[in-house]
């Protein structure tokens, strides 16, 4: 049986989406997200389910296994957002510059590939910004834009 991709892109409106947010400083921060990584990678925010994300790439595996996925994005969870944009994390030549951005960041913590914000306050946002743009550098070096 062929895989099929539960997360899709244009599943609605970006801004309707961010509209029904409950918490204002959620909706807000959503905001200032979508204006940084829209601004960052160039491209406008897609919603792919919950999340939000920014540019596209194919990717396939040994295994066969393929789909797409945005480059860049963000999902405003209840607790905390969600912040994708540590694949740079995962190649080698950049751990160092990542892991020390990492440590100007402010109050986070990270996962295989993302990036755990409670408040957009707790953080630098300039450093984010640095992360976001060295997460894009990366992404584009590994999957280059298809034509």
């Amino acid at each position: 049986m062929a895989y099929m991709q539960k997360t899709t892109a244009d599943t609605g409106d970006v801004y309707d989406f961010i509209a029904g947010i409950d918490d204002a400083a959620k909706r807000q921060g959503s905001r200032t997200l979508i204006a940084m990584l829209e601004e960052v990678s160039g491209e406008r925010p897609v919603l792919w389910g919950s999340m939000i994300g920014f540019g596209r790439y194919h990717y396939r595996y040994a295994t066969g296994h393929e789909g797409d996925a945005f480059r860049i994005g963000f999902a405003p969870r209840k607790a905390e957002f969600s912040l994708y944009m540590l694949s740079a994390y995962a190649f080698d030549e950049i751990r160092a510059e990542t892991e020390a951005l990492l440590a100007r960041l402010g109050k986070h913590r990270t996962g295989k590939s993302c990036l755990y914000v409670k408040r957009l306050s707790d953080i630098d946002l300039d450093v984010l910004r640095q992360l976001a743009t060295l997460s894009l550098r990366k992404m584009a070096e590994a999957y280059p834009a298809q034509t």
